[in-house]
């Protein structure tokens, strides 16, 4: 096959989860051509059987703000004519699907098919907006596949958009089973916990969805009764508050910012906590990166989660904003060991055995295969 497939390539979900997708076509022989205003941050290696073409989006004064959608549009019709494209895969209902939908008119209707999977803000944040619904909605329906993340996430798109629930298919991200098995080489425990202390870890993009500073005060409480260190990834538009937050609990000593990490695997393994109290989870794919790499999560029962962490097993999950509980059962684990133990262990298991590449590729061969039949 012959894939286009167009993402954002910022350190998101979607974005990792379309350049992993990209990797395992053009391992599998296909041809994948991919369509973004940068190189996405997990396809910066050269591989023989992936191409990248940026968006280009020209600068006039009539226009207030630079008109992406078009570009890209125009962008996903040369391509899709110049390589013989059997399907453009969009990542997100807006812009991508509307582009996509449009460069499959500007090429004629019948030459290519349009799949759209949906990753969770186009739905729970853009297309719950007036200003984007109708266009959200339009996109999904003349999509010839569409795939949601977590029953979740299908479900909520059915209902908000009066969509039928056979229009789009489930299939769950998935990880490199790999990943959780390769020897540490990167993190040190004694370089964060230099006297022994747990570490608990967060990972996110800083959005108000993602209550990081839950994360603080969770970290807080946890701290209290157990030496702990609380190591935070990511960059965004909380870290200022979350900055302010552990000034005023004087944790500064004990909380370590990291920044930007493109692979976090190898600081997964210095966790023994990764903490995940987001307001909406779509799916949780930082809660699943932690489980494969035999790290418990302790979240918020909230969108998908609940099909990633089983609650009890791999970690515990609680209702968004209850911090004393989700304290409380961090350090139940932290204080059992041997709990703590089997708990790694169900959450190594149920990543690789649900979620891993073997698992779920074979879904996204056929759902492929399906769309070009249809």
């Amino acid at each position: 096959m012959k894939i286009g497939i167009s993402c954002y390539p910022t350190h998101g979900g979607s974005g990792v989860v379309a350049s992993e997708l990209a990797l395992q076509l053009a391992n599998n022989g296909n041809e994948v051509h991919i369509l973004s205003y940068a190189t996405p941050f997990r396809l910066t290696e050269y591989h023989p059987n992936i191409l990248l073409h940026d968006i280009e989006v020209g600068v006039y004064p009539l226009f207030k703000y630079p008109p992406y959608a078009l570009g890209l549009a125009t962008k996903m019709a040369e391509v899709a004519q110049d390589y013989n494209l059997d399907i453009l895969h969009a990542h997100y209902a807006v812009p991508h699907a509307t582009s996509a939908y449009l460069a499959k008119q500007i090429i004629g209707g019948d030459k290519i098919k349009i799949i759209t999977t949906l990753h969770g803000t186009d739905i729970t944040l853009t297309g719950a907006d007036p200003s984007f619904k109708r266009v959200v909605k339009f996109s999904i329906e003349q999509s010839d596949g569409v795939s949601a993340v977590s029953h979740y996430l299908r479900d909520r798109t059915c209902e908000e958009f009066e969509i039928p629930k056979d229009k789009i298919e489930v299939i769950h991200n998935f990880i490199d089973a790999n990943r959780g098995m390769r020897r540490n080489t990167a993190c040190r425990r004694n370089q964060y916990a230099p006297n022994g202390e747990k570490i608990l870890m967060h990972a996110s993009n800083f959005r108000p969805v993602k209550r990081t500073t839950d994360v603080v005060r969770i970290f807080q409480r946890v701290h209290e009764q157990i030496p702990a260190k609380l190591l935070l990834v990511g960059e965004g538009p909380d870290r200022i508050l979350v900055q302010q937050v552990i000034r005023d609990l004087n944790l500064q000593n004990d909380v370590i910012f990291l920044g930007q990490v493109d692979f976090i695997d190898d600081l997964l393994k210095c966790a023994d906590i990764f903490l995940l109290p987001s307001e909406q989870e779509s799916f949780g794919l930082a809660a699943l990166e932690a489980m494969n790499c035999a790290i418990p999560v302790i979240g918020a029962t909230t969108g998908g989660m609940a099909e990633v962490v089983v609650d009890g097993e791999t970690g515990f999950l609680f209702p968004v904003g209850e911090i004393s509980a989700m304290a409380k059962a961090a350090v139940e684990l932290l204080h059992d060991s041997e709990k703590h133990i089997k708990f790694k262990e169900n959450a190594r298991k149920r990543a690789v055995h649900t979620f891993a590449t073997d698992v779920i590729m074979p879904q996204w061969d056929q759902f492929y295969a399906r769309v070009l039949n249809g």
